[in-house]
């Protein structure tokens, strides 16, 4: 596995800061407990287990079992045999680059991953689609994946090897180009590394020259596991707070609280920021499907750019998404709740905003 030096020390300091507000949606592919790492094994029928249900997804959650590392395996799909004791996945059959990428930023958004398994680009090299263009795709796909969280522990692994000579060919020259984009991705700044997957198994574990058999599927799970305990926050859960415990939330730069205006109870209701206290206006519980209640039956709801109360619906779009990092994000928008203009003075209205770095976007637990 090549590892590309990151923002190890930064990431770490950040789940320290985040250690009581990260907050996922939850809905059913979380289903595990608060404790259980969630890996999303993003892909193609390689994934999705092609000739033995469940693929090296099965193996990989027995090395998982056998660690004591608690997981769950988080998507839309589900499959695999009794012994796989979390089916969840990422695995589209006959799927390539483009049609994983044009799905990815809801599939992430609703799953909430910590890390994420991406073996990509068979199909486009087998179609025969835009060969010599996939591995700039691919680092499309991976820029989509890192803009939903930008704290992702993301792993690419380079396509396993082919049988049919022409296309082993066309799989040398995409692997070719990953290592060049992964280091892209790590040097600025994200938690991308690269598995060398063509390397861990033959022509000779596969079932049908393209997908592995049994003894295959083992040895690409023994490299995605080996690749993972090298790299200690990809095993590290997002730590969650507990639901239905009411709480201040606080931006990082400042030392003011979310606040519904005036302690008005009528849905419509402005957030801003002011000074903290233990009035019930700055009481905001997470629920357990990922809502951010306040006065036990209002939930917080974007309207335009602005963030409001409203009756509670369950609509997605009043879930949130707590990052490794603080943000938090809307599940349906995919943006920031964010002090206007970065600001910190009493008064100043709470904004849904494109996601970045700035610490008004960095919420505590106060």
């Amino acid at each position: 596995m090549y590892s590309f030096t990151h923002r190890a020390s930064a990431a770490v300091g950040a789940v320290l800061m985040a250690a009581a507000l990260v907050i996922t949606d939850g809905g059913a592919a979380h289903a595990q407990s608060a404790s259980a790492v969630r890996i999303m094994p993003l892909g193609d029928s390689i994934t999705d287990g092609h000739n033995v249900p469940g693929g090296y997804r099965v193996a990989l959650w027995q090395k998982f079992d056998e660690d004591g590392t608690a997981v769950d395996f988080v998507g839309s799909a589900a499959n695999g045999p009794s012994t796989l004791g979390d089916r969840n996945h990422e695995g589209h059959s006959g799927w390539r680059i483009d049609q994983i990428d044009a799905n990815a930023v809801r599939w992430m958004r609703a799953s909430a991953p910590r890390t994420v398994l991406l073996h990509v680009g068979t199909n486009d090299i087998r179609q025969s689609y835009d060969v010599a263009n996939a591995p700039a795709r691919l680092s499309g796909l991976i820029d989509k994946i890192l803009q939903v969280n930008p704290d992702v522990e993301l792993f690419v692994a380079q396509l396993i090897p082919e049988a049919d000579p022409t296309f082993e060919a066309r799989i040398l020259a995409y692997n070719a180009a990953l290592p060049g984009i992964v280091q892209q991705k790590a040097q600025a700044g994200f938690h991308v590394r690269l598995v060398d997957m063509h390397s861990a198994l033959t022509t000779a574990d596969l079932a049908d020259g393209v997908h592995p058999s049994a003894s295959g599927y083992a040895k690409m799970a023994a490299a995605w596991h080996s690749a993972l305990r090298a790299a200690p926050l990809a095993l590290t859960p997002s730590p969650e707070p507990q639901v239905d415990v009411p709480g201040r939330l606080g931006t990082s730069n400042s030392s003011r609280c979310l606040d519904v205006t005036g302690y008005v109870t009528a849905p419509g209701t402005p957030l801003i920021l002011w000074n903290c206290h233990t009035a019930g206006n700055q009481r905001f519980t997470r629920s357990a499907t990922a809502e951010l209640r306040v006065f036990g039956n209002r939930c917080l709801e974007p309207s335009g750019t602005s963030l409001l109360t409203a009756l509670c619906t369950g609509s997605d779009n009043q879930k949130w998404v707590f990052r490794v990092d603080g943000r938090i994000v809307g599940t349906a928008s995919g943006l920031c709740m964010t002090p206007a203009g970065g600001g910190t003075a009493n008064h100043t209205p709470i904004k849904l905003v494109d996601c970045s770095t700035a610490p008004a976007q960095r919420w505590v637990v106060r």
